[in-house]
């Protein structure tokens, strides 16, 4: 049984910085490009970056160079760096698993995690 399990949100102050996990289990994570997406209350669910089996990656616009995304193959996981957060950042963060390199669309996803909040104060 395929799992994602993200950690490290949590409140963090305007101008901050928080570092996302994802651990992944039940798949061969090197054949899997790995994503991050977030969804913020009353919002839909948006692409903030993505990472090939190899380590190229590709973000999506809203992350403006503040965020990095990496991971460790021999731990399963992938990280997501996030620095100059804003409060526009609050949000639910999921970390996803899918068959293809460098996607950005939700449904080239196979597997999610169930999320972890992060809240940005002013």
């Amino acid at each position: 049984q395929v799992q994602l399990v993200e950690s490290g949100g949590g409140l963090v102050q305007a101008g901050g910085s928080l570092r996302l996990s994802c651990a992944a289990s039940g798949l061969t994570f090197s054949n899997f490009g790995m994503g991050w997406f977030r969804q913020a209350p009353g919002k839909e669910r948006e692409f903030l970056a993505t990472i090939g089996w190899s380590g190229n990656t590709y973000y999506g616009d809203v992350t403006n160079g503040r965020f990095t995304i990496s991971r460790d193959n021999a731990k399963n996981t992938v990280y997501l760096q996030m620095n100059s957060l804003m409060p526009e950042d609050t949000a639910v963060y999921y970390c996803a698993a899918s068959p293809s390199a460098l996607a950005s669309r939700r449904d080239r996803y196979n597997y999610w995690g169930k999320g972890t909040l992060v809240t940005v104060s002013s």
